[in-house]
Formats: structure tokens, sequence, C-alpha cells
């Protein structure tokens, strides 16, 4: 049997790769996108995507569903998912970790 990574909670500590022009970005979204991909590209490069699974882990004593994304040169990205763009702009820095909240995003933009 092949265990499903993404169905059990993840209590392990995330380890990010950051610094100089590298950033990350973490994606927090509601529990309906538990287990979903969501894919993110260079701005002006749709086709250029690599993708990250939400996961289910623990802030203090609840539950957060979240995408994090590591070593992403500084610039503007765009998340997807299901092939369409969500989120067009999301800027990323060198040296921090950007936050966006996926449940005030609207479900795609063209």
């Amino acid at each position: 049997m092949h265990e499903n990574y993404a169905a059990r909670p993840h209590p392990e500590y995330v380890v990010l790769d950051i610094g100089d022009d590298l950033g990350a970005l973490i994606v927090y979204t509601d529990a309906a996108l538990h287990g979903s991909e969501i894919e993110i590209s260079p701005e002006g490069a749709d086709h250029d995507r690599s993708h990250k699974d939400v996961l289910e882990r623990a802030i203090g004593d609840r539950a957060a569903f979240t995408a994090v994304f590591d070593r992403l040169p500084e610039g503007s990205y765009t998340l997807w998912t299901e092939g369409v763009p969500r989120v067009r702009g999301v800027q990323v820095a060198g040296g921090a970790v950007a936050e966006l909240d996926w449940t005030r995003v609207p479900a795609a933009v063209s």
C-alpha cells in the first residue's frame, strides 16, 4: 500500500532554505484545499511551474492548512490551482518569508 502523504497531519517542523536572493512563501488555505496541489510560476513564465501539496499542520493548538514554497528567487509570482491562475503578482523578497491568506483570495483570475 502507498501512503497518501497529504492525508496525515504534519507535526514536524518546516525548514526553509532562504537567504540573499532566495525567499519563501507560505500560503494559508481552508480545509477544503487539504491535499490539493498549488502550483507557482515566476511572473511572465506561466509554463515554468512547480507545485506543493496543501498539508495539515498545527499553529498552536489549531489546525492550519498550508502550502510552503522555499528557495524562491526574489520576484513576483503567479499561483495556480487546477491549471487556472488564482492570483498574480505575489511578491517574494530575498531572505524573507512572504505569507498569503488564500482564504481571502477570489477563486480564479484570468
